[in-house]
């Protein structure tokens, strides 16, 4: 089959599966992308963490991955194939959603999104954060993230920004 042709139907399923969001699924992304395109899991990990640096939204990242696969246009048809069919689901969802108004219906299908769309984030930061934590010095910086980021007022960016300088220090020093 044709590279982008097969890019575009990979990215329109995961596009229409992102039930809560594009991290719901990062472990559906991470395994597709290592088995049909030969992107490792620490190339997806950089890519995602590329993907959280930049403006924007990080789900912007799948345009990394389309080049990465396929040059600028592999970008370009993974941008139209992940974003399209969600935003038209959603815009024909969203009509149809405001017919329903507070009907005992729309209640019972938005509790029972609500725990699967949390379940399927916390599996994309889960495999994110496995395939992140690859030695001592990562598992340490990873815990001193987190506890920094739930127990203090700093500014998440600037944590993450120093995790990463200390780790690439670290690293770069250790070798």
């Amino acid at each position: 089959m044709n590279l982008l042709i097969q890019l575009a139907l990979s990215f329109a399923l995961l596009s229409l599966l992102a039930v809560g969001g594009g991290t719901a699924v990062l472990p559906e992304m991470q395994t597709l992308i290592s088995q049909q395109f030969g992107i490792d899991h620490t190339q997806f990990v950089h890519i995602y963490s590329f993907g959280q640096l930049a403006p924007g939204p990080n789900m912007l990242m799948v345009l990394v991955i389309g080049y990465q696969i396929a040059g600028l246009l592999g970008a370009g048809v993974v941008l139209i194939s992940f974003f399209l069919p969600s935003s038209i689901l959603c815009f024909y969802i969203g009509r149809l959603w405001s017919r329903f108004g507070e009907s005992p219906w729309r209640r019972s299908i938005q509790n029972a999104l609500e725990p699967i769309s949390i379940g399927l984030m916390a599996s994309g930061v889960y495999a994110v954060g496995k395939a992140s934590v690859v030695s001592p010095i990562t598992l340490a910086l990873a815990i001193i993230t987190l506890y920094l980021v739930l127990k203090t007022k700093i500014n998440p960016v600037f944590i993450i920004l120093g995790s990463g300088g200390v780790g690439a220090a670290l690293i770069h020093f250790l070798r």
